[in-house]
């Protein structure tokens, strides 16, 4: 075989100096630079985002109008105050037996099929008693637990979906702090739509404009790609959402924070009434409302890096009960006002760690069902807070102490800390 002859070549090029020192490595993947959290804007702008937090708003502004339209067409109707406030208050439990059932059949089949069963019910009870009024007691029990328990799982499936079309933890955290303060336009606009509408029409004409709103907001949510396409993880707890030991004092502390908020519309018409100044039975609720938005704000401005710790919730429920004790003084009803903002600020952000701990800690494949069970908890805090402030004459101890024994459940037996949420 024949061999190369390997000759010295004249060397042209410079010797090579010292190797170059090799660059610092890049800092670990899961240990990213700290950031600004993301904003509502930031949110909002993902694919899909705007469409379905309108929809789904859209679609549970019943919740807030029909109440005072039942109130309304009652009365029209020739009952009584107190029939038209048991009416308001059947309306108000129904949807906890029914949210928790859809939501599992959420859970089970996709979101369609609830959303568009529970319009469809919604409409027609609601539709019924605009066209045959509420002369028939019987007849208008039946339509008015029908349209609360009929009510779509929006905000369930709304928070199962976040975690499909937002890019990561800190957007959706973001989220849940938008739809938190959303809520608020709920209650706000749902009753200020229902008078208008009544004064300007009817009280039949605001029950039909509340189901018609549940129908709209509802197909247009379900016929979104994501909420067509998205599945629940398979469940492996027949159990389901009540099946950790965490989960059931976090839900009866969520009870305490309704009974606040139901607690505190009493308290505005009492103080209305005892300093006279009719402003403000309907000025306490709404300045509440506002502050809970500013609050919201904040929050998803300055909110932890990380997802939220037992710490937090503690810390918050703590502060939101300590902020109810100034208005224990006698103090006239623009300085009350005043001291409203201070646990409206706070119940937000408190709502928003409350909503991220129990998806967290409920099981996979139980997502839509969990939030289900916390807005039954909510709401037969807010019909019990209601029923308790009027025998004691709408006095602030009544939220003071709903306040403080939500912080005692939260700090006696804390959540553990939440983990990636399999939806």
């Amino acid at each position: 075989m024949a061999h190369a002859q390997v000759r010295d070549v004249p060397r042209t090029t410079p010797a090579p100096g010292p190797a170059p020192q090799p660059a610092p490595l890049p800092a670990p993947a899961d240990e990213p630079a700290p950031r600004t959290p993301p904003t509502f804007h930031d949110v909002l702008r993902q694919r899909y985002c705007s469409r379905l937090l309108i929809s789904s708003v859209t679609g549970r502004l019943s919740l807030g109008m029909v109440p005072v339209a039942l109130i309304l067409a009652a009365q029209a109707d020739g009952h009584s105050l107190a029939t038209a406030s048991l009416l308001a208050a059947l309306y108000g439990i129904a949807p906890a037996l029914g949210l928790p059932l859809l939501g599992r059949l959420a859970d089970l089949r996709g979101l369609p099929l609830p959303c568009h069963l529970g319009a469809a019910l919604v409409a027609t009870a609601l539709g019924t008693l605009a066209l045959t009024g509420t002369s028939h007691l019987p007849l208008t029990a039946v339509c008015v637990a029908l349209a609360g328990a009929g009510c779509p799982p929006l905000e369930g499936g709304l928070r199962s979906l976040w975690h499909a079309v937002l890019p990561d933890d800190a957007h959706v955290r973001t989220a849940y702090t938008l739809d938190s303060s959303t809520q608020e336009i709920v209650y706000v606009a749902g009753p200020a739509l229902s008078i208008a509408m009544a004064t300007w029409l009817s009280p039949a004409a605001a029950l039909a404009l509340a189901a018609a709103a549940t129908l709209a907001g509802s197909l247009a949510f379900a016929t979104t790609r994501p909420a067509r396409t998205w599945r629940a993880a398979p469940r492996r707890e027949r159990l389901g959402v009540l099946r950790p030991p965490a989960m059931r004092p976090l839900l009866i502390s969520l009870i305490f924070l309704g009974a606040t908020v139901g607690a505190l519309d009493v308290a505005g018409i009492a103080v209305a009434e005892q300093q006279n100044a009719s402003w403000f039975a309907g000025a306490l609720p709404a300045t509440f409302s506002a502050a809970g938005l500013l609050g919201g704000i904040l929050f998803a401005r300055f909110q932890p890096a990380t997802a939220p710790r037992p710490r937090h919730l503690m810390l918050l429920g703590t502060a939101y009960a300590a902020c109810w004790l100034p208005l224990l003084a006698p103090l006239p009803a623009p300085a009350m006002l005043l001291l409203a903002m201070l646990p409206g600020a706070l119940f937000v952000p408190l709502l928003t760690v409350a909503s991220l701990t129990v998806t967290s800690i409920a099981p996979a494949g139980t997502s839509t069902e969990a939030v289900g069970w916390m807005s039954s908890a909510m709401r037969l805090g807010l019909a019990g807070g209601t029923a308790l402030a009027g025998p004691l004459g709408g006095h602030f101890a009544v939220p003071l102490l709903a306040a403080v024994l939500c912080a005692l459940l939260l700090s006696a037996r804390p959540a553990p800390a939440p983990a990636a949420t399999a939806v």
